[in-house]
């Protein structure tokens, strides 16, 4: 079975995002701003998260499996991925406080991304 094409893309697109925002709160105005407010740390979560998911959701696309768990396993960690490193994201650049409250749904969706991928690995 073919990678899917769209996934692929929008796969190649989380991952060059990754490095975008990454390099974006290491250096110049925007790291400046991070670590006036205090806000860096949540940033480089926020970053380290979307790289590993990155990898992740690549090797869900690379694996191709036509397996419905898989797909939802796929589904869940791209959904973890925009709540938990999305919301830091946010979180970090506006200091909007109940931002900080959507992260743990993004845990949670990483979480469920893991255990359907054992699910699917038993061959349920």
């Amino acid at each position: 079975m073919q990678p899917d094409p769209f996934r692929l893309r929008l796969t190649a697109l989380v991952g060059f995002l990754s490095v975008v925002l990454g390099a974006k709160g290491a250096h110049g105005e925007l790291h400046q701003k991070l670590v006036a407010a205090g806000e860096l740390t949540h940033w480089q979560t926020a970053v380290q998260y979307h790289q590993l998911y990155s990898i992740v959701l690549l090797v869900m696309v690379l694996l191709a499996s036509d397996k419905p768990l898989m797909k939802w396993a796929w589904r869940l960690f791209f959904a973890g991925f925009v709540l938990f490193s999305g919301s830091l994201y946010l979180l970090a650049y506006t200091r909007i406080g109940w931002l900080a409250h959507v992260t743990p749904l993004g845990g949670l969706s990483f979480m469920g991304g893991w255990l359907l991928l054992a699910m699917a690995a038993k061959g349920k």
